[in-house]
This record gives C-alpha cells, sequence and structure tokens, in this order.
C-alpha cells in the first residue's frame, strides 16, 4: 500500500512538473537574462547606457516576476527527486529477506546496547 500511495504521489508531481515546465523555461530564461543585463549594466560606463540596461532589466524583470509561479514546478521535480530516492532504498533494503538476516539483527542489538 505504501509503495502504492508513493506511486500516486510521484504521479501527481510529474503531472505538476510538467504543466509548470514552460513557466519554468521562461523563468529560468529571465533570470539568465537579468544577470546578463546586470553584467552589461557594471560594465557601461556611459549614464544614457546604464539608464538604457535599468529600464532593460525592468521590463525583463515584470516578465519573469509573471512566472514565478513556476517555483511550483520546482517544488514538483524536487518532491519526484525525493519521491525517486524512497523508491530506490525500498528495493535495495526494503526486501523481508533481509530482515530475517541474523547478522542485520544483531548490528541493531548491538547498536541497542550500545546506547544504554
Amino acid at each position: 500500500m505504501k509503495q502504492f500511495l508513493w506511486f500516486v504521489a510521484g504521479l501527481v508531481a510529474l503531472a505538476v512538473l510538467v504543466a509548470n515546465l514552460g513557466p519554468m523555461i521562461m523563468l529560468a530564461a529571465g533570470v539568465w537574462l537579468l544577470y546578463v543585463i546586470f553584467k552589461q549594466f557594471i560594465k557601461t560606463d556611459s549614464t544614457a547606457k546604464k539608464i538604457l540596461w535599468v529600464i532593460l532589466g525592468f521590463v525583463v524583470l515584470s516578465f519573469t516576476v509573471s512566472n514565478i509561479y513556476a517555483v511550483v514546478g520546482v517544488a514538483a521535480a524536487y518532491v519526484l527527486y525525493i519521491i525517486y530516492k524512497k523508491w530506490k532504498r525500498n528495493d535495495r533494503y526494503g526486501s523481508e529477506e533481509k530482515e530475517d538476516d541474523p547478522f542485520v539483527n544483531f548490528e541493531k542489538q548491538w547498536a541497542e546496547l550500545n546506547k544504554s
């Protein structure tokens, strides 16, 4: 049942990620353009060019802020990553045969004895 719930959560996270893929690309492009504009602003010595870069920066910033809800897509990608890691960990350590291994049980009991 737990695996099924992880699978459903992964499907929901994947759907949210795919739905926000376009805005995520636009957000990344906007952030990159703002970086380039900032670098050009720093390099420029002319006051008129600095004003032009600031105006262009505000225009790009308005486009970037309009795509801020793409952060939900980034969060969905992170949730998908966490689900993938848990799924892989369950595949590796989740079998019941390994729980009956006397060496694993011995190590757990030894750790409990050392805590006391």
